[in-house]
């Protein structure tokens, strides 16, 4: 059944959306360029979330050594706090700055806005269709993410969306 879909296509449009909108929140927002590895160890770590940074690599599916640089690189910056575990004082566990926080909330404020000025010059036709493809991209989402981390919902699974 997937041949009706040109998974060429469909990456060749994904990658470039995902792009333009990031440049775009970025230059609507005056926000500093933060490379795609340090966004995903922020999206891993979201408010209120404390991980071990051998955690974070495995979680990420990254070396360990490739992770404690981008640790090390983003603390220089001001995104990672990090801080001894008190369960284990051997241990440190790396969080989310208030700054890195901040920044994301901006992001997903010019984006969210950004996102719909782009809408309002579609057609009706274009809107009801991007409509009614959201539940089946968040699908594809999770089948996405759970092909490569089984501990997260199968794609099967009903995800619940709020």
């Amino acid at each position: 059944m997937t041949g009706i879909v040109d998974s060429a296509r469909l990456a060749g449009v994904i990658s470039p959306l995902r792009r333009a909108l990031l440049s775009a929140a970025r230059a609507a927002g005056d926000l500093p360029e933060i490379p795609d590895s340090q966004i995903q160890v922020i999206r891993a770590l979201p408010s209120g979330t404390a991980l071990a940074p051998s955690d974070l690599a495995e979680a990420l599916h990254l070396d360990r050594s490739t992770v404690s640089n981008l640790l090390a690189s983003m603390q220089r910056a001001g995104l990672v706090e990090r801080r001894p575990d008190e369960a284990d004082g051997r241990r440190v566990l790396v969080t989310t700055s208030e700054r890195a926080r901040a920044l994301f909330t901006a992001y997903d404020r010019a984006s969210t806005r950004i996102l719909g000025e782009s809408l309002e010059t579609l057609a009706g036709d274009d809107l009801t269709s991007i409509a009614a493809a959201l539940p089946a991209l968040e699908r594809l989402l999770g089948a996405l993410l759970s092909a490569h981390d089984p501990s997260l919902p199968r794609a099967t699974e009903e995800r619940s969306t709020s």
